[in-house]
């Protein structure tokens, strides 16, 4: 199977579980791959062959600025489940990046990998 990705897609949403978090907007990082088949758009080179990634992009930007969760667990498992749904994508594997939440740690979040290669 092919894989379409994104990589360093930064969106700012509400997410956390002390006072401040809920009332700052925060910048979270995904790195996003999908599991879909290109022979079709190599072919034809059009953009309704192929998974629009700047769609994908455009929907979970607007999901995850809508969103509020407390736990990056939540967060990343529903924008997967949305891509896998909105986008009839069988595989989804997300990187959530909420760089600086620990101190002294560049980077700290959660990978998941959902469905079927």
């Amino acid at each position: 199977m092919d894989i379409i990705f994104l990589g360093g897609l930064k969106v700012d949403t509400i997410i956390g579980i002390y006072d401040w978090e809920r009332e700052t907007r925060q910048t979270v990082i995904l790195d996003i791959e999908m599991a879909h088949d290109i022979k079709k758009a190599a072919v034809t080179d059009d953009i309704e062959d192929t998974l629009d990634y700047k769609a994908v992009s455009q929907h979970v930007v607007s999901f995850v600025e809508q969103s509020e969760y407390f736990l990056v667990e939540k967060l990343a498992e529903e924008i997967n489940s949305s891509i896998r749904k909105e986008f009839n994508v069988p595989w989804v594997k997300l990187t959530l990046n909420k760089k600086g939440a620990i101190s002294g740690a560049s980077d700290v979040g959660i990978i998941i990998e959902r469905g079927a290669k």
